[in-house]
């Protein structure tokens, strides 16, 4: 039951390192730039559709990845609370750490098509 709850740990924050370095690659370079710098970083129609697929790509991955860690530590959850029903304030906070994964990738995605602009 613990390599459960270890490997749905490990696969949300892969998911969560993955969105932050794909919202560091595709952040708009343009916003810390001078003018001269930043019409030079203007986006061609190629661009624009690397940024609607890299923010889908956020927002499905990570809702993927948390519903599978839900999944499994949710029903390691319930044969804990079973057993032991006073550990239902820790069990809940593991719970909903696997659920922040969705809304993390959810932000990331916000952030890079606000880069698109």
């Amino acid at each position: 039951m613990k390599s459960h709850i270890i490997f749905a740990f490990s696969l949300t924050l892969g998911v969560a390192v993955l969105a932050f370095l794909s919202s560091i690659i595709l952040w708009n370079p343009g916003a810390f730039a001078g003018e001269e710098m930043t019409q030079a970083l203007r986006l061609d129609s190629g661009a624009w559709q690397w940024g609607y697929m890299a923010a889908a790509l956020a927002t499905g991955l990570s809702s993927l990845a948390s519903a599978y860690a839900v999944a499994s530590v949710g029903s390691a959850a319930m044969g804990v609370l079973a057993e032991k029903p006073e550990l239902f304030g820790r069990v809940v906070i593991l719970v909903g750490l696997s659920e922040g994964i969705a809304i993390y990738g959810l932000i990331v995605s916000v952030l890079i098509l606000n880069s698109l602009n």
